[in-house]
Parts: C-alpha cells; structure tokens; sequence
C-alpha cells in the first residue's frame, strides 16, 4: 500500500472515530429535551445541579462518556455591602474559566470546550460556588436543555389548557317554548335562575316574564 493510501486510510478512521463521540452527545441531547426548574434562592427559581446530573450522568455512564474538568483560571474579588436587616456582609466574588473536555471511554477521542462562570459566597465558598455554577450550566447549554416548565420545547411543561367558555344562546321574546321551559325547570326545583342566565342570553322583556309566571 502506498503512503497516500496509507494517509488516506488513517484520516478516514480518525475521522468515523470524531463522528463518535459527537453521536454519543447527541444521544444524550435527544434524550433529554428539558428540565423543570426545582430548587429556589430568594424568589428565584433555577434547575439545581443534582438533578441536571441525574439526568445526564446516567446517559454518559451507558455511552461511555467522562467530563474532565480543568480550572485555568480564579480571580477572586472581595464583595462588601449592607444586609436589609442594616448588618454589614463580606463575601468572596469568584471568577473562574474552565476547559471541560468530553473523553470517550471506547476511542479516546475528545472534545474540549472552554466555559466561564462567577460565584459568590462566604469565604471559604465563593469558588465551589462558581464550579458548582460552571459545571451545571456548562451542561444545560451543551445540549440545549430548556429550563423553563412553560418553554415549548420542553417535553416536560405542564400542560395547561385555557377553560372553554361556553356561548350563551340568545333567547327572543317570541320563543315562548324554551322561556316556559326554564319557568317549568325552576318551578320543578331542576335549576335555577341563575342557571339559566349561565346558559342564555336573558333580557330585560323576557326576565320580567319569567319573575311574572314564577311568582303567579
């Protein structure tokens, strides 16, 4: 075999083993279309960081994917300001950027992606908090995952259908048989007159008529 076949040959198998891993991510986008929102901080409602992996872990841990996580880079920045109860706070303000490199476990192939994210807390948490943050949005924006329960791309969205109103019937003062069918219905105690304003469009000549023949 000749070199240029033999190049020709290793282009085509590195290139079925890149198209790989890009098949196993997929997989795991079409799998899941969103995620409803279920954890809260202050009035704020988020997709909180066990429950995205509680979805993709599994699908990563049957296809034969690792996410390697690496920080290039922390600034942190102390954050001074007034609590509404007037108390004074500190907290750590961290900034970190991250390469996430996807590996499959059958080829060895790879995928790296870079991702910024910030995280403030106490202390001694600021930077688990900006990891935590990272890893979880890294995740919801690979793959496109909706986060809203009302996003229409969301399999997941409650689905909510507006109440039907029904259409009142008009009822002319000539129809003489559905007016002493109502008067029949309520002196029968089967309804009532309020019911009957639900279903009909009542006026004024055929309501007075109405009171005169129920109170005769």
């Amino acid at each position: 075999m000749s070199d240029a076949n033999t190049d020709n040959t290793v282009r085509t198998l590195k290139y079925k083993i890149r198209l790989m891993i890009y098949k196993k991510l997929l997989t795991i986008q079409q799998k899941i279309n969103g995620l409803g929102k279920d954890a809260k901080s202050n009035s704020y409602g988020y997709v909180s960081g066990a429950k995205v992996l509680e979805n993709i872990k599994p699908l990563m841990n049957e296809l034969g994917l690792i996410l390697k996580q690496e920080v290039l880079s922390i600034e942190n920045s102390r954050q001074d300001y007034t609590l509404s109860s007037g108390k004074n706070k500190s907290e750590i303000l961290s900034k970190v950027q991250m390469r996430f490199t996807w590996v499959d476990c059958e080829t060895g192939e790879k995928d790296e992606n870079l991702f910024g994210a910030n995280g403030q807390n106490d202390w001694e948490k600021g930077l688990g908090s900006a990891l935590t943050y990272a890893e979880r949005y890294f995740l919801l924006k690979y793959f496109h995952i909706a986060t809203d329960e009302d996003d229409i791309d969301n399999a997941n969205r409650k689905q909510v259908e507006a109440p039907i109103k029904a259409k009142k019937e008009l009822i002319l003062f000539n129809d003489l048989e559905t007016i002493n069918k109502i008067v029949e219905a309520i002196k029968a105690n089967a309804a009532t007159l309020e019911q009957a304003k639900a279903k009909y469009i009542i006026n004024e000549q055929v309501f007075n008529y109405i009171n005169d023949e129920l109170t005769k």
